[in-house]
């Protein structure tokens, strides 16, 4: 890793923006999120701010209310695929679940997708846990909890084993000899474990990064064992400095119990904006938003986050004092939600409002300096080495931000004035992997 440390800046295109009522907005297409163009057009707008990646979540299912607001729809690959052709520096991080997915696939997948990039691809290792995936793959029930990630580590390994099976130099491609590669420097895997048994090799040369950037999300303990054990760059929810500090504390520890540098996973907090030219431009931002958002979509998410019935939930009350964690659901949201609640001392009304129709991700509204003190009191403190941001409204959201907060941070010194380097690891200061079978020979 880089040992100069420099503030990292992500992209997550949620839709039409992070706020429910986003596609609402004057300015918004409601077609936004079925449209390549628009990922395409936020990509760029985010490549002239110099931002290390975009980043795309997944679901293979519809477990949202669609009446109400847009859906995570289009498959990340592809659409990642397409900008990669449209932009020439920015990183590309896409989500693949490893609870409906093999392991060969997805290594091929992104070792195709990180050579057509020259090198600008990232994983987001995630397990799916909503019974609406479930169904679509032929289960019931969601995976049990644990079950999952002991299959996603497992996964994961399978996938770096396959991203090396080839030497670096194993392609010959001599015409004069006829020697295209040399086989005695690819090598099969034959990996019989508890979930997978694959023999490989690969059929795809070693990725130009080695291996694309090994991004988690995780926050219940079997997420951050996971990403302690594998992850490069992590994306976290804190909702709270406190609860940030705690969280890379955590992650650190368990990293170095793993034989791992305490850096080794850079970690990259969730933040929503909504940003105004003043502060009370900003709050009325944030309330027109609010009021967009009908209270019927707002109930169904929380009560979706939490896993109860929407009817134990009642607006002018606290939350119920007895809602258990999820055991086989998403806990990363649950906790950060029911800390807020708990930190706060809201109702569910106030609950509702600061979420701002999300599900636990913390929100700052106001001013550009504001944003851009925020963001530099956290980067300071070791509480996160950058942010995964999610504006409002996209693409407004996001120009406001490149036009307004980046050329503050720049001043600062906290952020780059240019790309430096060419490949997703440049970016985020990361090492390209050792072939081991090159440090084997040595």
């Amino acid at each position: 890793m880089s040992q100069k440390r420099e503030l990292h800046l992500n992209i997550n295109i949620l839709h039409s923006g992070f706020s429910p009522a986003a596609w609402r907005m004057d300015g918004s297409d409601p077609r936004a999120s079925f449209d390549i163009n628009h990922y395409i057009n936020v990509a760029r707008i985010a490549e002239r701010g110099t931002f290390d990646a975009v980043f795309l979540a997944d679901q293979a299912a519809i477990s949202d209310r669609v009446d109400f607001r847009p859906l995570t729809s289009l498959e990340p690959t592809i659409v990642l695929a397409t900008v990669a052709a449209h932009t020439q520096h920015i990183g590309l991080i896409a989500t693949a679940s490893t609870t409906y997915n093999e392991p060969y696939n997805i290594a091929r997948r992104f070792a195709t997708l990180d050579h057509a990039s020259g090198g600008r691809v990232g994983w987001n290792i995630v397990t799916s846990a909503d019974l609406s995936q479930s169904r679509n793959f032929g289960l019931e029930k969601p995976v049990e909890h644990h079950g999952r990630y002991e299959r996603a580590a497992e996964f994961t390994a399978v996938v770096k084993a396959l991203w090396d099976s080839w030497e670096e130099d194993a392609f010959v491609g001599d015409v004069a000899s006829g020697r295209f590669v040399d086989p005695a420097k690819v090598h099969p895997i034959a990996h019989r474990g508890k979930h997978f048994s694959v023999h490989g090799p690969h059929n795809v040369p070693r990725p130009p990064q080695g291996h694309p950037v090994l991004v988690q999300a995780g926050g219940s303990d079997d997420g951050r064992e996971l990403a302690a054990q594998h992850a490069e760059a992590v994306f976290s929810a804190s909702q709270s400095f406190d609860e940030a500090l705690d969280y890379a504390w955590d992650l650190r520890t368990r990293a170095v119990r793993y034989g791992r540098a305490p850096n080794s996973a850079l970690i990259l907090a969730g933040l929503a904006t909504i940003i105004g030219s003043t502060e009370a431009e900003a709050k009325r931002r944030q309330e027109e938003l609010r009021e967009l958002i009908p209270l019927e979509y707002s109930l169904a998410r929380l009560s979706g986050v939490l896993q109860i019935d929407p009817k134990r939930l009642k607006l002018d009350e606290p939350l119920p004092d007895d809602i258990p964690l999820p055991p086989d659901g998403g806990h990363t949201f649950f906790r950060a939600t029911l800390a807020l609640a708990q930190r706060e001392k809201l109702t569910v009304r106030g609950l509702i409002r600061a979420l701002n129709g999300g599900t636990g991700h913390r929100t700052i509204v106001g001013t550009p300096e504001a944003i851009a003190d925020d963001i530099e009191a956290w980067y300071l403190a070791g509480a996160a080495d950058g942010f995964n941001l999610m504006p409002d409204v996209l693409p407004h959201g996001l120009e406001v931000f490149v036009d307004e907060v980046v050329p503050l941070l720049r001043r600062r010194g906290l952020f780059r004035q240019a790309y430096s380097g060419h490949t997703l690891r440049d970016h985020l200061g990361l090492a390209r992997p050792a072939n081991p079978y090159a440090i084997a020979a040595e």
